[in-house]
């Protein structure tokens, strides 16, 4: 009775998204020959570009919250790896070739993000501090490390023939993104269900104390969870830094909220021991349409928050039902 539940609720999502679908393609403005502008290539992929940050995190995220935690710092790594990124590209040695310069910027922002995951998963693990409280502390504290390596000002890689801009132009294209996020997406789905490490995860999240009376390694893999976070989070921070050409301080915040939000409606349980990566990925694209289509419709920007908010109680109260039954 397992599978054929599991089915159910997977159909259950993709329902969703195709009303979402029909209704964007109902709803879409034309072009002057007649063209759907929402169902046109151009958009498409621009939607799935636009998407692919938030998209990215979420993958991680899926594991924290599976787990029973939460990481409210996403945000604030994402702009700290692209502040990282951006001054590495900006001011690194000319003496160094542009290769290994390159390299550096990427790994030296990816890494950063996830050394503060890594902060994370250890306070929470062997502290058994609250991950509510952690990440928040870590929001705040790396936001104001963001705006002190940048004098609170941007870092700006211009669209020049120069190293930073020839980053700005190679990463900011749609296959670079598109082609990450599903890469990463396949690697998380098989993290999550064909590897010890997904199966203690989820095993956690069902049920911590049973779990360390099973003597699971709790704290590896909740420092594991949190570490994934921010590295994802770094990731999406590259792109970001590569798509606005700007190491932005003040970049990425409240995304953890649509991260968040993106995870939920996609039938991840945030009581932790119940989620998906086709599930995420399910949500991501529910958001990404809608956004999409509001903004093909000229919507007001802050009735585009309103309905989200209720997409997301709708999200939640679908899965409370599903619970119950």
């Amino acid at each position: 009775m397992v599978l054929p539940l599991q089915k159910l609720k997977a159909a259950q999502g993709l329902f969703v998204l195709l009303v979402i679908w029909l209704l964007a393609v109902a709803i879409s403005p034309t072009t002057l020959g007649g063209e759907n502008i929402f169902l046109s290539a151009g958009n498409l992929t621009d939607l799935l570009r636009a998407t692919a940050p938030v998209g990215i995190m979420a993958l991680a995220m899926t594991f924290v919250i599976i787990t029973g935690g939460i990481d409210l710092s996403v945000g604030s790594l994402m702009a700290l790896s692209a502040v990282v990124t951006s001054i590495l590209l900006t001011s690194g040695s000319p003496a160094m070739p542009e290769g290994p310069r390159l390299v550096l910027a990427i790994l030296g922002g990816t890494l950063s993000a996830g050394l503060i995951g890594l902060l994370n998963g250890g306070l929470i693990a062997t502290l058994r501090l609250q991950p509510f409280v952690i990440t928040l502390a870590t929001m705040i504290g790396v936001r104001g490390l963001c705006r002190v390596l940048t004098t609170n000002e941007k870092v700006l890689l211009g669209v020049g023939d120069d190293l930073p801009g020839r980053f700005a132009d190679m990463f900011s294209e749609k296959i670079w993104m598109i082609g990450s996020f599903l890469f990463l997406a396949v690697v998380c789905d098989i993290l999550l269900r064909r590897t010890v490490f997904g199966r203690y995860a989820m095993a956690i999240g069902n049920n911590e104390r049973a779990s360390r009376y099973a003597a699971l390694p709790i704290a590896w893999i909740k420092i594991g969870v949190y570490v994934l976070c921010g590295l994802f989070a770094g990731i999406a921070g590259v792109f970001h830094a590569a798509r606005t050409t700007t190491g932005d301080p003040n970049a990425g915040i409240a995304w953890e909220l649509d991260v968040i939000a993106v995870v939920v409606i996609g039938g991840t349980s945030l009581m932790g021991g119940k989620g998906s990566i086709p599930g995420t990925i399910n949500g991501v694209l529910i958001v990404g349409i809608l956004t999409n289509i509001l903004g093909l419709r000229n919507v007001d920007s802050n009735m585009q928050l309103l309905l989200k908010s209720v997409i997301i109680i709708l999200a939640v109260a679908l899965q409370q039902k599903r619970s119950r039954t």
